[in-house]
């Protein structure tokens, strides 16, 4: 029996002051010390396991106590356009809602908003200051310099990601509380709760619906014929910066709230509307409020629901020089008005049902099983509470694998791709403004999209084509004097903020002009698993050689080592210090980038052989990003000042060991030879794997005096994965599990509550790369190396993975038993033409298959 302190609504009422009830409840942090001062009404949950309608098969997170902590607690529902946040209250709900375009800044806040670049006059004046920045780092005895403030601009109203309010659903109902539970159930996309108030159960149900671009909130009671008393109300008290919303009654049923994000701001726009079949809904205006405030009543239903619709005057298409780069686009109330009439169009039933089939057709091509047993005796916050590092529980890390993937395809749908928490905030002003840090979290986001075959990357595609090509191209020509292509840099907002950002000494994030190039190799990964010609050719290809173009022009004969090959310069590894020449990440980012164009050339069917023989030339001149330093290790930089205990965040020197490939698939034949200190080197595949791996255990486990994050240990396991250590990558993987995941298994940056999304979705791609790796090869002739449980830990002994997509087209279903593989069916798709490979299948360092990937072919692998 577990016991709970309860504040009814009726004393709620009495309490609130005037200036606070006209806009609905106190924020969370006050409530949270008011309930927790107070504590008056006691309720009682009877829940012994799992409830009767949670997925049997455990695929679910599922809780005996409502939340109270946003961050720790709460559950999220969302559809790519919208996004809500769930305590799982019973008589009373507090919905936390997002819009996902809605922020402040930009051009919206300021119209002479600018990305954060210079002026065009100012161009001449930059590229005099950007050679003499290079000349100071070439002639420097150590290669580097202190800093590069003279070529960066503040970040003036750059903007965050902002929370949308609160939806508040108040049932009059004031009898004890027991038998409750809430769950998220992941099969189905919906979150519930269920509790008894007296003798009468309630259901609550919630989801957000892509099909209608709608949320839905549905209640009613199983064991009465007519609810008490319902009443929806809307709310910004919880959100401390949003200014008071205009809250009317479009009609009977519905309520209109519009507002600024800010004064002057982006505008918003939330329609609400009730249903409730045999009852009575109605509008009502508060009497004397300034300004206008409504609720919704609804009276004598048997049942319940509201479908909200949301959005802004934000236009992603609209953020180019034919649109002064306004990025403003028409008033939503007209778009919103249709959304909302097509939502309720149907019954309750249907546009749950129509909901589950549209996620299920989104998630289920892909399925992955460790041979798990649910654990329906014990809910998820204790289930997560008794976890261990090293021991683990395959039973928790299935689900966290399925969570991941149920948080990308909820907030990856719309028109903006997944940000750094996903679509959900609850501030005004949100950690690093929720924004598109690009040196490696939107990356992560978005690792597990390709081999779990799920389709959520139109919207990531669309952005960067929107956002940073546009503004991109201007910024290549103002700071870096190039006029083809275009560039960013470590840090994007939703309106072009492609220059350099100033703050303090900001380089060693904000000089980050390989942003461009890490994108581009998702794009060739989208095709490269998809064989969407068609889309390669009309968006994918366009992005790749914009990018290319420009890192041709910005790659300089390198007259610090003077050994004719050719480097960025300036560059920072991302988030380090030091601003030098040649960092490795940026090479072999580059190297990469251009091994995309001759691999993507064909198949774009572009005719420009002069630009495809000039990044040819350049790939051959550059540098690889490929030392092996003074202590073993693979260096970072160029210039070899690595330090043995550094335990930075980022493994930026080990790109190429994953997620890329310069590392992983190395090639002494195109790859190697090198001059270092004036002797000739030439590396075996061994020796570089050998630095990575000293590199790689220098860095830590990701609990630096730096940070404390869950990505960076995401990032150390699937690289320990790649290296087929299967003891690190467990350890590393149940490490991140126990000291970065809250109760509703959200990712934390650090222990003091921050989220960040890139660990719940960079999770299923590091457990995919122990079970299945394909990484990428410099050249298409190359064959294709699939390898079959590379680090698989004995937790997951058994288990069956179906729907993997890999290179080529290839659909793979494997299974395996005590640790072995048993079975493996590889089949080709059908529109691969001109794009067959030669495929060499391995499993414990043996080849056990070989094929030609042609149109159609398939194989099953049953010798192991």
């Amino acid at each position: 029996m577990e016991v709970f302190q309860v504040l009814r609504n009726s004393l709620w009422a009495c309490l609130l002051p005037a200036s606070t009830a006209l806009h609905g409840i106190l924020p969370y942090s006050a409530r949270e010390r008011f309930l927790s001062a107070l504590g008056i009404v006691t309720y009682v949950s009877l829940i012994p396991s799992a409830p009767p309608s949670f997925p049997s098969s455990g695929n679910g997170l599922w809780y005996t106590a409502p939340g109270t902590i946003w961050v720790q607690e709460f559950l999220p529902i969302g559809n790519g356009y919208l996004g809500a946040m769930l305590p799982g209250g019973t008589s009373q709900e507090v919905t936390q809602l997002n819009i996902e375009s809605l922020w402040s800044g930009g051009p919206f806040q300021d119209p002479s908003y600018n990305g954060g670049n210079h002026m065009p006059s100012q161009q001449s004046k930059i590229a005099g200051k950007m050679q003499n920045i290079r000349e100071a780092i070439f002639s420097s005895p150590t290669g580097t310099i202190d800093n590069i403030d003279e070529i960066m601009t503040p970040g003036d109203t750059y903007g965050s990601y902002a929370s949308a309010g609160h939806l508040v659903a108040t049932l009059d109902s004031t009898g004890p509380v027991s038998k409750y539970a809430r769950w998220l159930d992941l099969d189905e996309a919906v979150s519930r709760t269920t509790w008894s108030d007296g003798s009468t159960t309630f259901l609550r149900e919630s989801f957000c619906s892509h099909p209608l671009q709608a949320c839905v909130q549905y209640l009613n009671s199983t064991t009465s014929h007519v609810l008490p008393a319902v009443t929806y109300a809307y709310t910004v008290a919880g959100v401390d910066g949003l200014p008071a919303p205009n809250v009317t009654c479009l009609d009977d049923r519905t309520l209109s709230i519009r507002n600024y994000v800010s004064i002057p701001g982006m505008l918003y726009e939330i329609l609400a509307q009730a249903q409730a079949p045999g009852g009575l809904v109605s509008c009502s205006a508060v009497s004397g409020a300034s300004p206008p405030n409504a609720t919704l009543t609804v009276l004598g239903a048997s049942e319940v629901w509201i479908s909200w619709v949301g959005g802004t005057n934000y236009d992603m298409a609209a953020g180019n020089a034919a649109a002064n780069y306004s990025f403003q686009g028409p008033d939503p109330h007209n778009n919103l008005v249709t959304l909302l009439s097509s939502a309720n169009r149907t019954s309750y039933a249907e546009m749950l049902n129509e909901h589950i089939k549209d996620y299920t057709s989104l998630v289920t091509p892909f399925s992955l099983s460790f041979g798990q047993t649910p654990n329906l005796n014990t809910p998820t916050d204790q289930i997560l509470a008794g976890y261990r590092t090293s021991v683990g529980d395959a039973y928790l890390e299935w689900v966290l694998f399925n969570y991941g993937r149920y948080l990308l395809a909820s907030s990856a749908r719309g028109t903006l791709p997944a940000n750094l928490q996903g679509l959900w905030a609850d501030g005004y002003s949100n950690p690093w403004g929720a924004d598109y840090h690009s040196n490696i979290n939107i990356q992560m986001n978005y690792w597990a999209a390709e081999m779990s075959n799920l389709d959520v990357t139109r919207s990531l595609f669309d952005y960067i084509e929107n956002t940073w090509g546009p503004r991109g191209a201007y910024t290549a020509q103002v700071l870096y004097n190039i006029s083809k292509g275009f560039v960013t840099h470590g840090e994007m907002n939703i309106f072009g903020h492609t220059g350099m950002k100033l703050g303090g000494n900001s380089a060693q994030w904000a000089n980050y002009p390989e942003s461009n190039a890490w994108m581009m190799i998702h794009a060739w990964d989208h095709f490269d698993h998809t064989n969407d010609v068609q889309w390669w050719k009309t968006q994918g290809w366009p992005l790749v050689k914009s990018v290319a173009s420009f890192h041709l022009e910005k790659l300089i004969e390198d007259l610090h080592f003077n050994d004719s090959t050719l480097v960025t310069a300036p560059c920072n590894s991302p988030e380090q210090v030091p601003i030098t020449l040649g960092c490795a990440h940026a090479q072999q980012l580059i190297w990469q980038l251009f091994n995309t164009i001759e691999n993507g050339f064909e198949a774009a069917g572009d005719t420009d052989t002069a630009f495809l023989d000039a990044v040819i030339s350049k790939r051959q001149q550059m540098d690889k990003g490929l030392r092996i330093g003074r202590w073993g290790q693979l260096q970072e930089w160029k210039v070899d000042m690595d330090m043995p205990d550094d335990t930075h965040r980022h493994l930026s020197h080990l790109i190429g060991l994953y997620p890329g490939y310069a590392i992983a698939s190395y090639s002494p034949e195109l790859q190697g030879g090198l001059t270092v200190n004036g002797t000739f080197m030439h590396y075996t595949k061994e020796q570089i794997l050998s630095a990575a791996k000293t590199s790689l255990f220098h860095r830590g486990i990701g609990r630096g005096p730096d940070a404390d994050a869950g990505w960076e240990k995401v990032w150390r396991a699937a690289a320990w994965a790649q290296l087929a250590n299967e003891t690190e990558f467990y350890k590393e993987l149940t490490h991140t599990i126990e000291s970065n995941f809250a109760p509703n298994l959200f990712s934390l940056y650090t222990s003091d509550g921050i989220f960040q999304i890139d660990a719940n979705l960079g999770y299923p791609a590091a457990v995919l790369n122990a079970l299945l790796q394909a990484p990428d090869i410099a050249n298409i002739n190359v064959p294709l190396q699939v390898t079959l449980l590379p680090a698989l830990p004995l937790t997951w002994s058994t288990g069956e993975m179906k729907g993997a997509r890999i290179r080529g087209g290839i659909t793979l279903d494997f299974a395996w038993n005590d640790g072995r593989p048993t079975t493996a069916t590889f089949t080709v798709d059908q529109n691969v033409a001109g794009r067959e490979r030669d495929v060499i299948v391995n499993y414990g360092g043996r080849v056990v298959a070989q094929f030609r990937s042609n149109g159609g072919y398939s194989q099953t692998v049953s010798s192991f």
